[in-house]
């Protein structure tokens, strides 16, 4: 990624409409005087805006902005999409989503809304209309959020009669005939054959599993769903705006296509909670979330860091940081002192514009009361103001945003993530989280790197590709790789999908100039690891190949377990960290590629201009024969 003419910035999470307006430029003076840039607000206050159908109110809103400008401050301005309001549900008591079970997501949180009602989105329509007229041109409103976290609280799949009728559109433009679709999905196995697409249902509620491919295509278009839905909102305010404009992601969500809605978007952000993210979603040993209880993963942030800037072409931001506890996970410990900087920093490093901390005072009422913000409920500064502080003296002396050009590129795939949730034919297996087991090692031997979309055309940049558990391989990525001079790792399940879900011939993974096939799988449970040769072991997933490439590395049972022609290469499993890190290493030699590995918990990370080290113990940490303490942040200029 080339540098940008961007600054790092430190912004904030706001909400005028929770406090009284006598408080708003108090708040506003302490902002500017802890060095905050950027106040995100509005994104929830969609009752405020409008109480009844029509008639809005906009003064508060007007002086709420006013406010802030006047101190400095620039205000990120959200539609609040997220958030229909209770008389919504009068003039569209169907535009609930519908869970699995039929069950509507009910009124009473947020996110109570299904993406294909298309009452809902004219309702949208008209109130982004009004936002975009009214405050397009005002020189506060220095950039956009779409929405709130789309697919968070698992609503992105919506089972009511709107979806179903909408998805049928939808197979009817992708297939044109009954008979096409019923070829392309194998709907002559178990008679499930359509005369009309009409009589096609959503996919559930079957007596056992439904047809994959039925599955595969009900995810796309969902993933549409969420792109029309934001393209919507986008085509609107750039018609009376031209600030930037981003969506606030969310961390190990894939239900959509974040690339593809990217498309729309000036700016990728995310929501980063590394403590809650630790308790509620990473499968780690229990070790592991001992060891990192308060200092989060050393390697999720930063995954989403590269996954975001790839989203984002180059420019994304975190718009929500974790502060202090949060009030969602199973267990909310709070961070070691140091932490709310080090996350930031590790932002930036990574080529982050901005980072807002999630909020600006925490709220005594209602769901999130038990989230810390950067104040507490009486407006004494909580611990990360004081570190937020400390973070914006520093980026005085450090203030350009730049990243080091990366020497490895790592290809993620929502779409592969959706095939193998449909059919993981193993518990333990999950692309997502193959994925970042490879981000991880390529991490513990300090590389920088980036993360790839699927269809990427042109690799000349890296010397080392991995791409791991691609359903299908793209076009523009076989020639990409193809033309590639560098190391190529693929698999394991690489390209052993046809795009409407089935077993090609020749078998997979159909690589050019690699006589290897797949011809037999197994899904290991997590006690019955394969040994290999060289030690370590494959691990939840295992391939047994047979061809003549040659044999890089090979089980203790004689299967072959990596096989290579030239720089090509196939990883017939899931290699425990042991067996990574020794192929990850050789790899990097074969490419002359500096990596040696990191202590536990140490990360390393190279800006444009400066070498980062980040300690995520909760000791301090012996590196290059300097000392790093606990939650501790080093860098020395290149």
């Amino acid at each position: 990624m080339k540098r940008t003419p961007h600054q790092r910035t430190l912004g904030v999470c706001y909400y005028p409409e929770h406090w009284p307006e006598t408080q708003w430029a108090e708040d506003a003076e302490r902002m500017a005087a802890l060095g905050l840039t950027w106040v995100r607000i509005g994104e929830f206050a969609w009752s405020r805006m409008e109480s009844t159908p029509g008639t809005y109110d906009w003064t508060w809103l007007d002086r709420a902005i006013q406010t802030l400008g006047s101190h400095g401050l620039k205000v990120v301005l959200g539609t609040p999409t997220a958030t229909p309001p209770r008389w919504m549900l009068d003039r569209h008591p169907d535009m609930l989503a519908l869970d699995k079970d039929g069950k509507p997501r009910g009124f009473g949180s947020r996110r109570h809304y299904c993406f294909s009602h298309r009452g809902y989105r004219a309702e949208c329509a008209k109130i982004v209309s009004a936002m975009a007229e009214r405050y397009g041109k005002n020189p506060h409103v220095a950039a956009w959020q779409t929405d709130n976290e789309y697919a968070c609280h698992a609503t992105t799949l919506s089972y009511s009669d709107a979806a179903k009728q909408a998805f049928r559109d939808w197979l009817a433009q992708r297939y044109q005939s009954p008979d096409a679709l019923n070829r392309a999905w194998g709907n002559i196995f178990w008679s499930m054959e359509y005369s009309d697409f009409k009589d096609i249902g959503l996919p559930n509620l079957t007596v056992t599993e439904p047809n994959p491919s039925h599955v595969m295509d009900f995810r796309r278009f969902a993933s549409d769903e969420v792109v029309s839905f934001n393209r919507l909102q986008t085509e609107i305010i750039r018609k009376h705006s031209p600030a930037p404009i981003a969506h606030n992601y969310m961390g190990a969500v894939t239900e959509f296509d974040h690339f593809a809605t990217g498309v729309d978007l000036d700016i990728a952000s995310w929501d980063s909670y590394p403590l809650g993210f630790l308790s509620d979603r990473i499968p780690a040993p229990q070790d592991h979330k001992l060891r990192f209880v308060r200092q989060g993963d050393p390697d999720f942030q930063a995954f989403h860091h590269d996954l975001y800037r790839a989203v984002g072409r180059g420019r994304w931001w975190i718009m929500e940081q974790q502060p202090g506890p949060v009030n969602w996970a199973p267990y909310n410990p709070d961070p070691l002192p140091g932490m709310a900087r080090l996350w930031a920093w590790e932002a930036f490093a990574h080529g982050a514009e901005a980072v807002c901390y999630f909020r600006w005072r925490q709220a005594p009422f209602a769901q999130e009361q038990m989230h810390a913000g950067l104040l507490r409920p009486d407006s004494a500064p909580a611990q990360a103001f004081g570190e937020a502080e400390e973070v914006a003296r520093e980026l005085t002396a450090m203030p350009d945003v730049g990243t080091a050009a990366a020497k490895v590129a790592l290809v993620f795939d929502y779409a592969s993530d959706w095939a193998w949730e449909i059919q993981p034919q193993g518990r333990s297996f999950s692309y997502f989280w193959l994925v970042f087991h490879m981000y991880k090692g390529l991490r513990r031997l300090g590389l920088n790197i980036d993360i790839v979309a699927p269809d990427t055309s042109d690799l000349s940049a890296y010397r080392l590709v991995l791409a791991p558990g691609l359903f299908t391989l793209s076009d523009p990525l076989k020639a990409a790789l193809a033309a590639h001079n560098g190391t190529a790792i693929l698999g394991p399940r690489t390209n052993s999908k046809s795009e409407n879900f089935s077993i090609p011939v020749p078998l997979p993974p159909n690589l050019p100039g690699l006589d290897a096939k797949v011809i037999r799988v197994e899904s290991l449970p997590p006690d019955v690891p394969v040994p290999l040769a060289q030690g370590g072991a494959l691990v939840n997933w295992r391939e047994k190949l047979e061809g003549s490439a040659t044999v890089t590395e090979v089980a203790e049972d004689g299967w072959p377990a990596l096989v290579s022609a030239g720089n090509m290469h196939y990883l017939g499993g899931w290699p425990d960290e042991t067996a990574l890190l020794r192929i990850l290493q050789r790899a990097c030699a074969d490419q002359g590629i500096e990596a040696d590995p990191l202590p536990e918990g140490l990360r390393r990370r190279d800006s444009a201009t400066h070498r980062f080290l980040f300690n995520y113990n909760p000791v301090p940490a012996e590196w290059g024969g300097v000392t790093i303490p606990p939650a501790g942040v080093l860098w020395t200029a290149l």
